[in-house]
């Protein structure tokens, strides 16, 4: 049984204030810049303040300059004045019955009053050795990947920075990861062994990260900060459907880990499932895997390959998929589909699921069945989808600037 919560408390909703920017999301420079700008603090005092703020709001997991304590009380009310430090608002928060947690949330653009709310669906997946949130990087997705749910619904636009770092911030505050947070009980939800709730994050909510890829990359790279968040880069795991020309600076630029939603062992299949295969086909793609900086066995590629019953689950697709691969240090991941309403798919029965593993295991590749989570709450792989699209096509054309 899924549950959902009652939100009434004074942290799940907090409306931008349309006339104040945030900070959230600004890198330490631009953080003195914007200090400088506002006439807070002169060049010289820019720094100092840069960094009082960083660690308020990545440390402490601050929203409200008053409680800044080692920022004088007039400085913090020029603070307060000049800028938000606004988190998305939880429009639901919904429980599975194997503690999945689904968050809906709705963010306002402040620089941008007029323009209508969008709304982001945010994954959080306690395990024993760790907790993994599953983060959006856009309102919507434009690769129309004909298994995905969320790929039924159009772009609306992309998100930024702060918008990206908001959801894991809101996700981490719900969870009591802050000094002096409060968890939740629900029975075993932090790994065992962590002072953390939040250990892992993928990039594998709404949206192609790659198509938004300064914003995805400054979130992470602010995530990463070891003066900050301080999340593990090797912890930290970014899936493309395959957009070839970004994934070389992935790796040199972000240095986090590449998973590839591949899903198919020839062109003509993957064109299907994964539309974007006709722009940029396998033979690119595996080429620049090969290529990804920092590939070793220690930093290997993880191969996302969801089983359709019928469509790509037979003996002989898993032995096209070990030749194709062969060279590319790699982890297989074979997902269950997930079903959703409207769907054309099944899923492979598990006898099919364990036999397309054991060819694939026997050459030498891990291969592991990733267990369904959360679709009770349809928050499983491949599932997401928030309420945005029912936004007209004017609202729609005047978030994405058209």
């Amino acid at each position: 049984m899924s549950i959902a919560l009652n939100l009434d408390h004074s942290t799940a909703v907090r409306p931008a204030v349309a006339s104040r920017p945030s900070l959230i999301g600004l890198s330490k420079p631009e953080l003195a810049q914007a200090l400088t700008t506002a006439g807070i603090a002169s060049d010289k005092e820019a720094r100092m303040r840069a960094s009082q703020l960083w660690n308020w709001l990545y440390v402490n997991g601050t929203t409200d300059f008053e409680r800044m304590t080692n920022v004088a009380k007039p400085v913090r009310q020029k603070l307060s004045d000049a800028f938000n430090l606004d988190r998305p608002e939880i429009v639901s928060e919904q429980v599975s019955s194997d503690g999945t947690r689904k968050w809906l949330f709705r963010f306002r653009d402040p620089a941008n009053p007029n323009y209508p709310p969008v709304e982001v669906e945010t994954v959080y997946i306690p395990e024993e050795d760790r907790g993994t949130l599953c983060v959006s990087s856009q309102v919507g997705c434009t690769l129309t990947c004909s298994f995905c749910h969320t790929g039924t619904q159009k772009l609306v636009r992309n998100l930024t920075a702060g918008e990206i770092l908001g959801q894991i911030l809101m996700a981490r505050e719900r969870l009591g990861d802050f000094p002096g947070g409060v968890r939740p009980d629900d029975g075993g939800l932090v790994p065992s062994g962590e002072t953390r709730a939040i250990t892992n994050i993928v990039m594998m909510g709404m949206g192609e990260p790659l198509y938004n890829y300064d914003n995805v990359k400054q979130a992470l790279l602010i995530a990463s900060a070891g003066d900050g968040m301080s999340l593990s880069k090797r912890r930290i795991t970014l899936s493309t459907s395959g957009v070839v020309p970004y994934i070389e600076p992935t790796g040199r630029e972000i240095d986090v880990m590449l998973a590839i939603s591949l899903h198919a062992t020839n062109n003509d299949l993957r064109d299907v499932l994964v539309p974007i295969n006709k722009k940029w086909p396998l033979e690119e793609l595996l080429e620049a895997c090969r290529n990804y900086p920092g590939l070793s066995n220690a930093r290997r590629i993880t191969f996302e390959y969801v089983m359709l019953d019928g469509i790509n689950d037979s003996d002989a697709e898993a032995r096209e998929l070990v030749r194709l691969l062969a060279g590319i240090p790699a982890k297989i991941n074979l997902i269950p589909f997930n079903p959703w309403p409207g769907a054309n798919y099944g899923t492979s029965p598990s006898s099919r699921i364990e036999r397309f593993a054991d060819i694939v295991n026997k050459a030498g590749y891990a291969s592991p069945v990733r267990t369904p989570r959360g679709r009770d709450i349809f928050a499983a792989c491949g599932q997401l989808k928030s309420e945005s699209e029912r936004l007209s096509k004017k609202d729609r054309d005047a978030l994405a600037g058209v």
